[in-house]
């Protein structure tokens, strides 16, 4: 599980599978001197020596890679020993050729690391440019325990328009999860806009509605701003958005809904989606709303938890293409502590999809304390 961007999920068995891998390299040698050894002499084995000499330049370290490659030479070496081809001006055409490859997959085994090298330090700056963006989220603010996930979709790819805030104000507790559209760049620096802006209005915007409008005014002057790129989606920005109020002295928790997925309240076991009554648009279509903002409000008990979640979670996929049954499945977990809900439901989810999860998930888990 994953409180923070930095974190991410691995499938299952991906290193079993780059054990096996690395064997394979050393397999071929193996099979390339046995093809040289016990198959007549107009069989060849350099091809399946090349092969293996390449695919260790791609799998093995540097050492790794000489070794094959001293192996494979020498291996063929020695077959033209045992097969007295010492003056077979082919067979030293072929040496040559296994020599010169060697040389080939030391040098494209030193071109990998480079670009790894490279590839990492890319990721490093992403992961922390948007650990800047996403400010891990305290395990306790006041009356409420709360615990965050985000899983990046792929490990090239850690930034995204995914974004959760949890601040607490003399209103008390305020949350928000959205989601940026787009990916990139773009996407962070309008997720950035907008928790920046739910940071500044959210002790002193009196309740939900203008926090939400001040947060439409932020998105809209911010996309304004933006140059418009031909072909690109810039100038259709915009951004869902489910805003949450936790009272300390009321047992209820108050919810905005600008076009993000419903919030899962988990109550005693029972697991219910609490559809917004009259749900707004997504920030940046702040026009199509024309009664203002509103408000549900729903019951929330000590030991009660609120799920909130991109619509990642929800559109994550299985094999056969259906999507996943977050409610059912958070139903057996409904007892847990909220670090134990997102620990599962982060291991399930990478089980679900077979590891390969399509969009970007963040999810914000928060419950309710008994009073002191």
């Amino acid at each position: 599980m994953a409180r923070s961007p930095e974190k991410r999920g691995v499938p299952h068995g991906a290193g079993v599978r780059g054990r096996l891998l690395s064997l394979l390299p050393a397999l071929l040698l193996v099979i390339g001197l046995l093809i040289g050894l016990f198959t007549p002499r107009a069989v060849r084995p350099d091809a399946v020596l090349a092969t293996a000499m390449i695919s260790g330049a791609a799998l093995l370290p540097l050492w790794g890679t000489v070794l094959i490659g001293v192996g494979a030479c020498a291996g063929f070496l020695g077959l033209m020993v045992d097969f007295d081809a010492l003056r077979d001006a082919t067979a030293y055409s072929e040496l040559a050729s296994l020599v010169a490859i060697a040389a080939f997959a030391v040098f494209f085994n030193r071109l990998l690391d480079r670009r790894a090298h490279q590839l990492t330090q890319v990721r490093s700056v992403a992961e922390t440019a948007q650990l800047a963006v996403l400010h891990p989220i305290p395990r306790h603010l006041g009356h409420v325990t709360l615990e965050s996930l985000y899983l990046a979709a792929a490990a090239e790819a850690r930034i995204g328009g995914d974004l959760y805030e949890a601040i607490r104000t003399p209103h008390g507790v305020r949350l928000l999860i959205g989601d940026v559209r787009g990916k990139g760049l773009l996407a962070m620096q309008a997720a950035a806009m907008l928790l920046s802006a739910f940071r500044e209005a959210a002790h002193d915007a009196p309740d939900l509605p203008h926090l939400a409008c001040r947060l439409e005014t932020s998105v809209s002057r911010n996309a304004s701003k933006t140059p418009e790129v031909p072909g690109s989606e810039i100038v259709e920005r915009f951004a869902t958005a489910l805003l949450a109020e936790i009272p300390d002295d009321e047992p209820v928790v108050r919810t905005v809904t600008c076009g993000h997925p419903p919030p899962l309240l988990l109550h005693r076991g029972e697991v219910r989606e609490l559809e917004p009554a009259s749900p707004s648009p997504p920030l940046n279509l702040g026009d199509l709303v024309s009664d203002g903002y509103h408000v549900d409000l729903t019951p929330f008990h000590p030991g009660d938890q609120l799920l909130l979640y991109t619509d990642g979670v929800t559109e994550t996929r299985d094999r056969s293409g259906a999507f996943y049954p977050l409610a059912e499945r958070v139903r057996s977990w409904s007892g847990e502590t909220p670090h134990q809900l997102l620990g599962h439901l982060h291991r399930d989810l990478i089980a679900y999809s077979g590891g390969a999860l399509d969009d970007d998930i963040a999810a914000l888990v928060a419950r309710r304390r008994p009073s002191l």
